[in-house]
């Protein structure tokens, strides 16, 4: 070996040991930008979170060139102090961000916001901020103090094409599209909407009130593809307001990381949509520990990898596994869910549903997870284990309604969130 290819050997070592090192930095601070030894509930967590994917085609695949998007999210918890993540993960070039705002809305279903509550974001002390290919920023923090279960509006102005965006396709809240600048404008004139988030990945406060976040990794019985659009009915939502109820002192965020069509082992581009997101294996690390704060995951996948991929018992457990592995590697506590009943959904069949009831039995008896919620119990028909109780089916035999959704949220045990 050369002199100069050793020296080179020895730079390439030494890089890797300081990535190794500030690997195991980041984990010691906690995801949270506070170290591991600060006061329990005081530091930044993510309050709101999404899963974001690659465009597939009309406005997504086209993009935005000098227009403003206006998203409306909910918080989970509150805090003092408000910042944001915008994320270019699937992007195709680097995304430029002229200006980006946070402000209350007038009303959960209106683009208008309340001007006196209206915050200039920052990037480094900065308004325009360029987002590299694959990456993503985090705003500078704002003295801007929000509740729980408040909606907060943000917006984004894009000045330069942004080719095909990073996504949620599945918000179930409308997106705001409009011409040119209007990210500080109250009254916003709407070109276009779509019940889409884009590029926005979390939303974080900072609170002494909160115990971390628990991060749900699901498919679309987490985004809820069967609730109502606009009003928060998610059994994420439920659950956190039930949190919020709860007398204890400080309570976890909940962040819902879940994309419809999502499964453990595939993509959504196998099968022509990339828009349900990379596996969950490959999804993992950004989507759930990746978030601000989080000491709990939740896994609610496997159900796509049976029914539209006809997976084996063995590959489902297989994924839901190692992700077990992954989370409790990275000190987490880990929690699993069981998966529902589908019979009467297009896809069904007696082979699939043999292969559901051998995970869920699976799940049930592992000591790979710190516990389980039966989501399946919650759901399914007592007559006809196979079926979704009429009462809470949607229409279409796999998606629980609202009150399938609030159902449940009142079946997790709240100490299983925190560990008490």
């Amino acid at each position: 070996m050369s002199v100069a290819n050793s020296s080179q050997r020895r730079i390439v070592v030494a890089a890797a040991v300081l990535v190794a090192t500030a690997l195991t930095l980041a984990v010691a601070w906690g995801r949270s930008g506070a170290p591991a030894e600060a006061a329990p509930g005081e530091g930044w967590v993510g309050t709101w979170a999404s899963a974001l994917a690659p465009a597939g085609g009309g406005i997504a695949g086209k993009g935005f060139t000098n227009q403003t998007v206006r998203m409306t999210v909910r918080t989970s918890v509150g805090g003092d102090e408000t910042r944001i993540r915008l994320s270019n993960a699937y992007g195709t070039q680097p995304l430029t961000v002229g200006r980006a705002t946070l402000a209350l809305p007038v009303a959960n279903d209106t683009p208008q916001i309340q001007p006196a509550t209206l915050r200039e974001l920052t990037f480094d002390g900065r308004q325009q901020v360029t987002v590299p290919k694959g990456g993503q920023v985090l705003s500078d923090p704002v003295p801007m103090p929000v509740r729980a279960l408040q909606e907060l509006t943000v917006s984004v102005f894009l000045p330069a094409a942004t080719g095909p965006v990073t996504f949620q396709f599945n918000a179930r809240e409308p997106a705001y599209i409009g011409a040119g600048d209007q990210a500080a404008k109250a009254e916003y004139t709407v070109t276009d909407s779509r019940n889409y988030w884009f590029f926005l990945s979390g939303v974080d406060v900072r609170t002494r009130h909160a115990a971390g976040a628990v991060a749900v990794l699901g498919d679309s019985l987490t985004a809820a593809n069967g609730s109502t659009l606009g009003l928060h009915r998610r059994w994420t939502d439920y659950l956190a307001a039930r949190l919020q109820d709860d007398p204890g002192e400080a309570d976890p965020a909940v962040l819902n990381l879940g994309l419809a069509g999502n499964a453990l082992a595939h993509d959504g581009s196998e099968i022509g949509f990339p828009e349900l997101g990379v596996n969950g294996l490959a999804r993992f690390l950004r989507d759930a520990p990746g978030q601000t704060g989080v000491r709990t995951v939740v896994v609610a996948l496997g159900i796509n990898d049976i029914q539209i991929y006809d997976d084996s018992p063995e590959r489902v457990i297989f994924g839901l596994r190692q992700l077990a592995t992954q989370a409790r590697q990275l000190g987490l506590r880990v929690l699993a869910c069981t998966l529902g009943p589908f019979q009467g959904f297009t896809s069904w069949t007696p082979g699939k549903e043999n292969t559901r009831l051998a995970v869920n039995a699976y799940l049930r008896d592992s000591d790979q997870f710190d516990d389980v919620i039966d989501v399946d119990a919650v759901l399914r028909d007592p007559d006809a284990s196979g079926k979704l109780r009429a009462a809470f089916d949607s229409g279409d035999h796999i998606h629980p309604n609202d009150a399938g959704n609030e159902a449940i949220a009142k079946a997790v045990p709240l100490d299983l969130l925190t560990g008490s």
